[in-house]
């Protein structure tokens, strides 16, 4: 096995399945190989040199490639959105739209280890990176890799931690600005600016946002997890809070929210206690018509009397309404279930609902990765599902799901794809592409049997006959790319071959196809060799 940079696992598994002869229904129910071995046959396509020698060209051959005789795992089947990463954990969603791109930023959980090496419990105190990946059709996700927020090594090199953060995006002065908070352990709140909603972020205040020092803030036992809103006059608002003092499990008051300044680096003013019934952590907020709506994680001593009061128990999402963004607020109901009852692993809900072509979603993590993955210690990943209202504005409650909500639209086969964006990666992993370190990333990690899936790619009734794949090839490493349509193990598409060639400058490598491509389809490619990245994709 392998482990990757941020330490998901990725098993190459032994006793392939030898596909001579293999159609769709013989792969496992649900309809692709992603959860047993497989090969990809064969190795078709035009890889002919000027010479006629078969699969030769610039004196490099497919004899320089491993053989696919194994895949890696995956740790989902076709179909299915949730996790929205397989190749790394990210906790604690917050969603930004902007344009027609939804943002999700993530605590950046990552594996810790004892003195021998073995896997411990997640205690959060070395989390000091957001993880970011971004949608625009709800099935496949770009990883724009991890934003180095606090530490000697950060941008907020003040803070100590990145837990919990949340975006927003202001028009100030004719330019869009795009503000990311973030909480520093449980001791305050910090912010973070860019240019574009993923960055180069700078530290523009040098010090926390929310500090223990000010007004009424002080009284707050845990001084984290903000939630960020800009309402529609352009007036900015922040909700963070939690922690139960003792005795005060029913009413803890220890929820807050303030207007932000118009710079949305200052509070304008002194944050407000939000009564919210049985509070743990976890402020949300969003706005359905001319009502905004304050949610969060309920705590984990709701009593009997709590439950016939408010029908809540331990771990779950509740909300509350108001026609003022700052309160006070009325509580409404419960919406969302502890995620341990969709895996059986309980812990803390966090979660963010927000709004995306004209369809309303929740954002929230659960434990199913790692149990997948085979561990129990806390590692979380992001889900999205659906959210859907009455006539009278509250909240259906919400269903946890693996498959996630439909596509909105599809890939565009004849544009320049990112080969970050992806339903599932098995094996690779998202690598930085510049010495920014996040951002603009590209298909790494790559070993012989890993493999990417997406999800809608349309192609059209013309048809494609050309696959094209950018990649950075190293002196000395030759790889291929083995191309096939809505099942993994499926029969090869086309093969491209990869080699360092000073002739191709660009780096981009093409291959013509066994066969004319039309309709909607998952594409599949299935890697051989090490050593290369792979930027993007494209058919022609």
């Amino acid at each position: 096995m392998k482990i990757n940079r941020r330490g998901l696992y990725a098993v190459i598994l032994a006793g392939a399945i030898f596909l001579s002869g293999c159609s769709a229904s013989d792969t496992v129910q649900g309809g692709d190989a992603a959860t047993n071995n497989g090969v990809v046959n064969g190795t078709t396509g035009d890889t002919t040199d000027t010479n006629g020698e078969e699969n030769t060209i610039m004196g490099y051959s497919l004899s320089d490639t491993e053989a696919l005789t194994e895949l890696a795992k995956s740790y989902k089947t076709r179909g299915e959105t949730n996790p929205i990463t397989t190749q790394a954990y990210g906790a604690d969603p917050f969603v930004m739209v902007y344009g027609d791109t939804a943002y999700i930023y993530m605590t950046d959980d990552h594996y810790e280890y004892d003195a021998a090496g073995n896997i411990t419990e997640n205690t959060y105190s070395k989390i000091n990176k957001i993880h970011v990946v971004s949608t625009k059709d709800m099935k496949n996700f770009t990883d724009h890799g991890c934003i180095n927020v606090a530490g000697e090594d950060g941008i907020a090199k003040w803070a100590k931690n990145s837990w919990a953060p949340a975006a927003a995006w202001k028009n100030i002065d004719g330019q869009d600005k795009f503000f990311l908070y973030f909480a520093d352990n449980g001791g305050g709140i910090g912010v973070i600016e860019a240019d574009t909603p993923i960055g180069p972020f700078r530290d523009p205040l040098g010090h926390g946002l929310i500090r223990r020092d000010m007004e009424n803030c002080g009284n707050v036992l845990w001084l984290f997890d903000p939630a960020v809103f800009v309402d529609d006059d352009g007036t900015g608002y922040i909700y963070f809070g939690g922690g139960v003092p003792e005795g005060q499990a029913a009413h803890p008051l220890t929820g807050r929210c303030a207007q932000l300044g118009d710079d949305m680096i200052s509070l304008a003013t002194v944050p407000v206690v939000i009564d919210a019934p049985y509070l743990f952590e976890d402020s949300g907020i969003h706005k359905y018509g001319d009502t905004y709506y304050y949610s969060y994680c309920s705590n984990f001593s709701v009593d009997a009397e709590g439950t016939k009061e408010y029908g809540m128990v331990n771990g779950q999402i509740c909300y509350m309404t108001s026609k003022s963004p700052l309160g006070p607020f009325t509580y409404q109901g419960m919406i969302l279930d502890n995620p341990g009852t969709l895996c059986g692993l309980s812990g803390n809900n966090h979660h963010a609902m927000f709004k995306f072509n004209d369809q309303w979603y929740i954002a929230y993590h659960s434990r199913l990765l790692e149990k997948n993955i085979g561990i129990a210690h806390g590692y979380r990943a992001t889900h999205i599902d659906k959210i859907n209202f009455t006539e009278d504005g509250a909240i259906v409650r919400i269903v946890q799901t693996t498959s996630g909500p439909d596509q909105i639209g599809c890939v565009d086969a004849y544009a320049e794809n990112s080969a970050v964006c992806v339903t599932k990666m098995a094996g690779t992993d998202a690598v930085a592409a510049d010495e920014i370190g996040y951002g603009n990333m590209t298909l790494g990690m790559i070993d012989t049997g890993d493999w990417t899936e997406t999800t809608g790619v349309e192609f059209g009734d013309k048809g494609a006959t050309t696959l094209c794949i950018k990649a950075n090839v190293p002196a000395g490493t030759v790889g291929a790319v083995y191309a096939s349509l809505d099942f993994i193990n499926k029969e090869n598409l086309g093969t491209v071959l990869l080699y360092p060639s000073e002739e191709n400058a660009e780096g981009v490598y093409k291959v013509t196809l066994n066969q004319t491509v039309t309709g909607n389809h998952y594409v599949y490619f299935a890697f051989s060799g090490s050593g290369y990245t792979v930027d993007s994709w494209w058919f022609e």
